[in-house]
């Protein structure tokens, strides 16, 4: 996959790279004009704009920078989903399966990744512990880190997906684009909060909003013993008594979380598990290329 990974909108990193910064540098890219302060580069002036107003004025150009990814991936119980009539991943394994990618792309670009879990991540593996976030850091080595840490996290557990997005945006100081991989159940009114606070932080946010096909349709046929993934209640039902309220919530849960999407103003995918993972990625890469104008 040849598709770079853009941000949406200015990022601050810390070598010359491939994206939009906010600070005023010397790539070929024409910013805007100031006024001429002493102290500034001289050759930097535009005499062109002194012979037509007599006053003196220095261009500025657009930085590149490398951009900051963190990939946040949530761990909760509900993550395991998987859909016994089929032979596909379960959630968390096909969140991997992206989060992995991206994080590769991005540090082949030269950018900066970093990671961060969702989810109460107490299990050991190899006898260390799994490290529940990683700062975004350039090089192979850290990509390898970041990598092996993705496929060792285990899902388990009640969501702690809301206090995890707003400690990302408390400790996460400088702009990035978070991508967050995730079945979103969570409470739309804390959600809306968590991500409007990574907005508020400057950072470009992502969405990839995993389902299956079978939490949407509700069409179960038998009674049925229903689990809760992120605890330990089980519930025998007919399907059939409850199928309508059933497709009635969740059809008002989705309309919910287009509505936090639309108001945030953030990136968002809604991805069956059926689905490509590497459509779902070249989809995604498509739609944030700049056009040449958006330069």
């Amino acid at each position: 996959m040849a598709l770079p990974i853009c941000a949406r909108q200015a990022v601050i990193g810390s070598v010359s790279g491939l994206h939009r910064s906010p600070v005023r540098g010397s790539s070929l890219e024409f910013a805007e004009y100031r006024k001429y302060v002493p102290g500034d580069d001289l050759r930097r002036l535009d005499w062109r704009a002194w012979g037509r107003s007599d006053r003196h004025y220095v261009k500025e150009f657009e930085a590149d920078t490398n951009l900051r990814l963190i990939v946040l991936l949530d761990i909760s119980g509900s993550m395991n989903f998987r859909n016994t009539e089929e032979n596909g991943l379960n959630r968390i394994d096909y969140a991997r399966k992206l989060a992995g990618t991206l994080a590769y792309l991005a540090a082949r670009q030269g950018d900066a990744v970093g990671f961060w879990t969702a989810g109460n991540q107490g299990k050991k593996k190899k006898n260390k512990q799994i490290p529940t976030s990683l700062p975004a850091r350039r090089g192979a080595t850290h990509l390898g880190t970041v990598l092996d840490t993705i496929g060792d996290v285990q899902a388990g557990g009640p969501t702690t997906l809301i206090s995890s997005l707003h400690e990302a945006a408390e400790q996460i100081s400088q702009r990035a684009v978070i991508v967050i991989f995730s079945d979103l159940f969570a409470d739309p009114a804390e959600l809306r909060s968590a991500i409007q606070h990574l907005r508020f932080r400057k950072h470009d946010v992502v969405v990839f909003h995993l389902l299956d096909q079978q939490e949407i349709a509700f069409d179960f046929d038998r009674p049925a013993r229903f689990i809760d993934l992120e605890g330990a209640d089980l519930v025998l039902a007919d399907p059939e008594d409850m199928a309508a309220a059933y497709r009635k919530a969740f059809a008002d849960w989705t309309l919910q979380i287009d509505g936090i999407v639309r108001s945030a103003g953030i990136d968002y995918l809604r991805v069956m598990l059926d689905e490509n993972y590497t459509e779902v990625l070249t989809r995604f890469l498509l739609a944030r290329t700049p056009k040449k104008s958006a330069r």
